[in-house]
């Protein structure tokens, strides 16, 4: 069961930050860059942005 444990725990945890704002920006932005360095990094996805830029 601490599988369970650690997910409750994080869920907890992501519930008090979720009702916090200040908290809540930094997580956002950061999940936003993040997010968009993974598209630019799989060259399929790459690929369909460098269509859609040209286009075709």
């Amino acid at each position: 069961m601490p599988l369970l444990d650690m997910f409750v725990n994080s869920y907890a945890l992501l519930d008090e930050l979720r009702s916090s704002p200040i908290l809540l920006l930094p997580i956002a932005v950061l999940s936003a860059y993040f997010g968009w360095r993974v598209v630019e990094f799989i060259p399929f996805t790459r690929r369909i942005i460098e269509r859609r830029e040209s286009g075709n």
